[in-house]
């Protein structure tokens, strides 16, 4: 039975930092590079080996798979990256401490920015210091100056859709790492989980998520690896 695994990236550098990340690109802390190694560990010593990987373009993912996939003995396996598995993009608000932020704006102020399902931060000034427009890796692509989780969903859902599912529905076992609210894009569509309830869903870094298929259908809930 072809399994889905889902792995947030470990703890990156603002993430300690506690500051708003999305495209930007930042690498992982000791930490995080142990909690990656640790997902890779778990999946070997519960037999789950994934035989096909997909992760975003951002180093913190990417870094995540590599270790994790090292960790059980599958860095060979194929991999594809792409830039519709990104952090959700955060706007305005990219780069600065969130602590701050709540105490410059207020703390509803923030938690809707940050939580609510369709209104997204302002947005990210064209020639800020976090304008990736002349970043190599997205030569082509129209990056967004914001977005909420629903405008995430809109990217990430139509590639799962067209290009990941049929890999799963081929028999394979696809391991995806990426971010909060790209993998939160993804629990929504297959869990079912409503536009109210999906901003309350938190999802731990490095702990892979598990969802059995049969042929390109779910079947089951999901489940945290460590609890199987």
């Amino acid at each position: 039975m072809p399994k889905l695994i889902l792995v947030r990236h470990g703890q990156s550098q603002w993430n300690l930092e506690n500051r708003f990340t999305g495209w930007w690109d930042v690498d992982l802390t000791a930490q995080g590079v142990a909690e990656a190694i640790a997902a890779g560990e778990l999946l070997k010593a519960k037999g789950v080996l994934p035989t096909y990987a997909f992760t975003s373009l951002q180093t913190r993912a990417i870094k995540t798979l590599h270790l994790a996939l090292e960790a059980a003995g599958r860095l060979w396996i194929p991999e594809v990256k792409d830039w519709r598995l990104n952090e959700r993009h955060y706007g305005g608000l990219t780069g600065l401490d969130k602590a701050e932020t709540a105490a410059k704006h207020g703390d509803e102020q923030v938690k809707i920015w940050r939580r609510s399902f369709d209104i997204p931060p302002p947005v990210l000034e064209a020639g800020s210091a976090f304008d990736l427009s002349g970043d190599p890796r997205y030569a082509g692509i129209a990056i967004p100056n914001t977005e909420s989780l629903k405008l995430t969903i809109e990217r990430v859902l139509p590639y799962w859709e067209s290009t990941i599912l049929p890999v799963i529905a081929s028999g394979e076992t696809v391991i995806i790492a990426a971010h909060g609210n790209s993998l939160r894009a993804l629990v929504k569509h297959l869990s079912g989980i409503s536009d109210a309830d999906i901003t309350e869903l938190e999802i731990p870094t490095g702990q892979p998520i598990i969802y059995d298929f049969d042929g390109g259908a779910v079947t089951g809930a999901r489940y945290y690896l460590k609890d199987s």
